[in-house]
């Protein structure tokens, strides 16, 4: 099965035509797929007339057929319509070519497109990942996206069309002024060609050479994360060993890792210039936040405020919480394995089997789950001695922020602790039925706070 991006305009449709052509006599089968944005009141026409046409297709031996979606909700505040409409067709195009089992999508942008697409990312000042344009070929979550035509001009595309008499919608979108690329065509593009016939192509190519220096910042950024960065985080004498040049691209390199977004350019300037000197420090990072601790930089989510027991007892009677003193205790039953969420406290969690260095399932039963109050004292190590909680956390370099998080009492006794893990004084007996904990706080697509957390179980 082929999967193609099908809004009905000229390019999409040549490339439909031409790839349920090309199918037919290799034996596959072809799915158009149509994303319905319903901004225009011409849309459900659009999809009329794509649907007649592959009917029509389909009619006369084409292995072709439709599938279409349309789009729920609107733009966010601060986002444009552009935006929205191409990050909802990307999820919409994505899931559609995963159910019709797919796993190559074709998208129909040729060589013009590719030049208006580096040119404007030129003009709103992009790095060399957004002067990189369109790749030809990606995989995405197990589909390869491709765009066959990327280096062929839009005029073989307007010759396939009239050779093969092909009807495609017009759309009048297309002419809007207050779409970017739209101003670019009718008012840039006309003088562009006038003053250099080649610029289309000259464009094109320098996208592909942004490709290549992209591909290389990408092999050398984990060439450097695999000296500097491990799972507890990222060495801050990064900083200094490096060039400015080179620790800038690792640290978008690690930062794209860890929260699975680019970071801002003046988050990056911030970092080398704060960053470098700094013995306790953050940022914030989207939803979550960068910290620098003890040498390290490590993403963790932003702290939650421990339940309070202001709140109506009725409403925390069915959580099982119980008021006590100025906040609120959770009870909870841990004595089964697998991810517990607690979101009175922004987290969860992790309860596993282990052999030793566990607690008894018996303890785990019926737990608390308390917010610190000072006074409290915690064993690390079974010959070692109980110490104050903060000395210990401050011994094993846990730093304020992955200090956050519910402490676990049973039967009055301190059994578990965020950052430091089991209570060396209660763990459970050799050959006894046992648990570890992990505690992970949210921390939207950070993959580091579940990392550093890691250690609560050990």
């Amino acid at each position: 099965m082929i999967a193609v991006a099908a809004s009905g305009g000229r390019d999409s449709t040549a490339l439909l035509h031409a790839t349920t052509v090309a199918a037919h006599s290799l034996g596959l089968r072809v799915v158009a797929l149509h994303i319905h944005h319903g901004l225009s009141p011409h849309a459900d026409a659009w999809l009329a007339h794509l649907q007649t046409q592959v009917d029509s297709w389909a009619a006369q031996g084409l292995p072709v057929t439709l599938v279409h979606e349309r789009l729920s909700g609107s733009p966010s505040a601060g986002e444009s319509i552009e935006a929205w409409a191409r990050g909802g067709r990307f999820r919409a195009l994505q899931r559609l070519t995963l159910a019709a089992e797919a796993d190559l999508l074709l998208l129909a942008h040729h060589r013009r497109d590719q030049a208006e697409t580096f040119l404007l990312q030129a003009l709103r000042g992009a790095g060399v990942a957004g002067l990189s344009a369109m790749p030809r070929a990606q995989w995405r979550d197990g589909v390869c996206w491709v765009r066959p035509w990327l280096d062929h001009p839009r005029e073989a595309v307007e010759a396939y069309v009239a050779a093969h008499d092909l009807r495609f919608i017009d759309d009048d979108s297309n002419t809007d002024p207050r779409f970017a690329r739209n101003r670019l065509r009718q008012a840039v593009w006309p003088r562009l060609l006038a003053m250099s016939a080649g610029a289309e192509t000259a464009l094109s190519n320098a996208a592909q050479w942004a490709q290549e220096a992209a591909e290389l910042q990408h092999e050398i950024a984990e060439q450097d994360l695999a000296r500097w960065a491990d799972e507890t985080g990222l060495d801050q004498a990064m900083l200094t060993r490096l060039s400015p040049a080179r620790a800038s691209n690792a640290l978008r390199a690690w930062l794209r890792r860890m929260s699975g977004r680019t970071a801002p350019a003046t988050l990056i300037r911030r970092l080398l210039e704060e960053g470098r000197l700094g013995a306790v420090a953050r940022w914030p990072l989207g939803g979550s936040e960068l910290h620098l601790y003890r040498g390290r930089f490590f993403v963790q989510a932003r702290p939650v405020a421990p339940p309070s027991a202001a709140a109506p007892p009725a409403s925390l009677a069915g959580l099982g919480i119980a008021i006590g003193g100025d906040t609120a205790v959770i009870r909870r039953d841990f004595a089964r394995p697998g991810r517990h969420e607690v979101a009175e406290w922004g987290g969860a969690f992790d309860v596993e089997p282990v052999t030793e260095g566990g607690l008894a399932l018996s303890a785990l039963s019926n737990v608390e789950l308390r917010p610190r109050e000072g006074g409290e004292r915690f064993q690390t190590h079974a010959k070692g001695l109980a110490r104050a909680l903060k000395k210990c956390w401050q011994t094993a370099g846990v730093p304020a922020v992955q200090r956050e998080g519910p402490l676990i009492y049973g039967d009055g006794r301190l059994l578990f602790v965020p950052g430091l893990g089991i209570d060396a004084r209660w763990s459970a007996a050799p050959g006894e039925a046992q648990m570890t904990l992990r505690w992970t706080p949210d921390a939207c697509g950070s993959r580091m706070a579940r990392d550093v957390a890691g250690r609560d179980g050990s």
